[in-house]
């Protein structure tokens, strides 16, 4: 499940890949087309290098990324979402600086050890995908780079949408890390800043980086 955060959200119409299309075809932009704020807050003072952004939707963080000097690469499992993503880096004239990868987070397999930088915004797992879904992640990252997990605080009424157990405090993420392998920075919940109403006040930040 992705549910890819740019300052506004549809109404849930569904967790499975059919239902995302379905939410992309209806609507001419399901996002706002800008970057994730967390991701500025994390990003911004790295040495640009190779990233990956899990869950990337139409491509605002990966934009924001290539932008800055990144060669950024973007996973979504929607096809409408990812011919969108193409259309928007073509126009910003950053094409040769990203690549876009159709694929369920809950299976694909990202090369180990060969980005600076992974970020994943919103995915929502249930409890037990959870666990290997940022295995698989957190192996993504090279030594020396950055892990960036991102997610809405507990809400009841998403909970009830959703399931409860798809919620976690980046405090409990971190705590799946090998504190070995791992040096956690930020593990808090952030107030959402912005002047955003809604559900989304706030977000449980995860920033962690893969010693070398």
């Amino acid at each position: 499940m992705t549910d890819h955060q740019h300052e506004h959200e549809p109404a849930s119409t569904g967790l499975d890949q059919a239902s995302w299309e379905d939410r992309y075809r209806e609507a001419p932009a399901l996002w706002s087309g800008r970057v994730n704020p967390p991701l500025v807050e994390e990003a911004t003072d790295l040495t640009p290098g190779r990233a990956l952004d899990v869950g990337c939707g139409e491509g605002g963080d990966v934009l924001w990324l290539a932008g800055r000097g990144w060669h950024a690469t973007g996973l979504d499992w929607s096809a409408v979402a990812l011919e969108r993503a193409a259309e928007h880096a073509a126009a910003a004239g950053l094409t040769d600086r990203v690549e876009w990868v159709q694929g369920d987070v809950d299976s694909w397999q990202p090369p180990q050890a060969s980005f600076d930088l992974v970020t994943a915004h919103f995915l929502h797992p249930t409890a037990d995908q959870r666990g290997q879904l940022l295995a698989r992640l957190a192996d993504a990252v090279a030594p020396g780079g950055t892990l960036l997990w991102v997610g809405h605080p507990f809400d009841e009424e998403r909970a009830a949408l959703w399931g409860g157990d798809r919620f976690a405090a980046a405090t409990e993420v971190a705590a799946d890390l090998d504190a070995e392998e791992w040096e956690v920075l930020v593990a808090a919940q952030r107030p959402r800043t912005g002047g955003e109403g809604g559900h989304h006040h706030a977000d449980e930040v995860l920033r962690a980086r893969r010693r070398g």
